[in-house]
């Protein structure tokens, strides 16, 4: 097992357990019958997976069933993690940071998502990767968010443009950028406040944001992306919608997949808005957030340690 494959299965253990657990044993050496099949699609929903990503594994469970009435719970799981594993081509965001210089990253979400901590791991990574990266705390509504990035900046070393609380964020973004450019940084995160997808005034704060940097580069941010708790369940998917309308995401990075949290609704957003997922957090300390993986994430889910015969790994 691969050590990203275990944070996989450590932080998906909540929906693995609800999935396997809740049909006594599936993947043991058992037929399955179909009061199985009927528990398995209430954890699948149960877990965030959607109408569509349940309706379509639970089918192919049943057609299998059908074909061959003593199909163990371990034939099941290849079946469901084939199908998921379809549904997620193409969901996993590659980032290298040398598009642009520098490459701007817009993190929007609401409350609570942890934007603040998302940016500063992936300042983080992007260092450990050889790049120069630099901070914006565009979060100027919350106090403590100030003082929580400039505290990650000392930590990780990494420069971060800040102002008082109560500043004109996209004053701030615009100061940020010129900061990277004078000091050549490769990458610039940007932390943007939280705000609930259903205010629009907030929304129009995002969109002055960024007004303010296309007037730098045209192009800018390079990359919007929305940072969602991955304990959100359905709601995430309405996040996601609102925010893509209102200011464009282009990918998504998933937070707290401690344990505790369902994980499946990732698959929704993918596979309504084709948003690929670039991280997920399975932690506090900058190297739990790692890039996401459709591999890992299939197998943890369904509790295999090699993707199912037939289906290619995907492109890294």
């Amino acid at each position: 097992m691969t050590s990203l494959l275990a944070r996989f299965r450590a932080g998906l253990r909540r929906t693995s357990d609800s999935i396997f657990g809740a049909v006594g044993g599936l993947l043991g050496p058992a037929n399955l019958d179909k009061a199985a099949i009927e528990l398995l699609e209430e954890a699948l929903y149960g877990a965030d997976f959607g109408v569509p990503t349940t309706s379509e594994i639970v089918q192919r469970i049943e057609e299998a069933y059908r074909t061959e009435p003593t199909l163990r719970g371990l034939d099941a799981a290849r079946i469901g993690a084939e199908v998921l594993a379809r549904v997620l081509e193409g969901a996993e965001g590659a980032f290298n940071g040398r598009s642009h210089r520098p490459e701007v990253v817009c993190l929007v979400g609401v409350n609570g998502s942890g934007k603040t901590t998302t940016a500063a791991k992936i300042a983080s990574r992007l260092k450990d990767d050889g790049l120069s990266p630099m901070l914006g705390a565009c979060d100027t509504f919350r106090a403590a968010a100030n003082e929580q990035i400039q505290i990650w900046s000392k930590r990780l070393d990494v420069d971060v443009v800040a102002s008082q609380t109560g500043a004109d964020a996209a004053a701030v973004a615009y100061d940020a950028y010129d900061a990277a450019v004078s000091r050549d940084r490769d990458v610039l995160v940007l932390d943007t406040a939280g705000r609930l997808h259903t205010k629009s005034g907030l929304m129009e704060e995002l969109k002055k944001i960024r007004r303010v940097l296309q007037k730098r580069d045209t192009s800018a941010p390079h990359h919007s992306w929305l940072v969602v708790d991955g304990s959100s369940g359905s709601n995430a998917i309405e996040q996601a919608r609102v925010f893509d309308r209102e200011f464009g995401l282009t990918g998504i990075v998933v937070t707290k997949l401690d344990g505790t949290s369902r994980g499946g609704s990732l698959v929704g957003i993918y596979r309504e808005l084709k948003l690929p997922v670039y991280y997920v957090g399975f932690g506090e300390q900058p190297a739990d957030l790692q890039p996401f993986s459709v591999e890992d994430y299939v197998n943890a889910v369904f509790g295999l340690s090699g993707l199912p015969a037939g289906v290619a790994a995907p492109d890294r």
